[in-house]
């Protein structure tokens, strides 16, 4: 279900990344519409190691603004700390539509 809510966050938005993440503690407190994956996403770390975050089993359909850019994204739900958001670019601030 769409709820057209809007938030101004500060991304991450990382070149090396494999995905496009959103944190878990961030979609709790905005009460955001998830969905669970039809297969769990192994993460790991750079050394190959497990993250301490476990697998993915949800992710958030969410409408990204920045200026006069707007793309849909489906962001995969996992715990990343400071970071509320993590994509494949680079540092700015965005607003997540959801």
């Amino acid at each position: 279900m769409d709820t057209s809510e809007l938030y101004s966050v500060k991304a991450l938005l990382d070149c090396g990344a494999t995905g496009s993440f959103i944190d878990r503690d961030f979609v709790c407190s905005k009460g955001m519409n998830t969905q669970i994956l039809s297969w769990n996403i192994s993460v790991f770390n750079v050394n190959g190691s497990p993250n301490e975050a476990g697998q993915i089993t949800e992710a958030v359909d969410v409408v990204l603004h920045y200026k006069t850019h707007s793309e849909r994204m489906l962001l995969a739900i996992s715990r990343l700390g400071k970071q509320s958001l993590k994509e494949s670019l680079r540092k700015r601030t965005a607003r997540v539509g959801s």
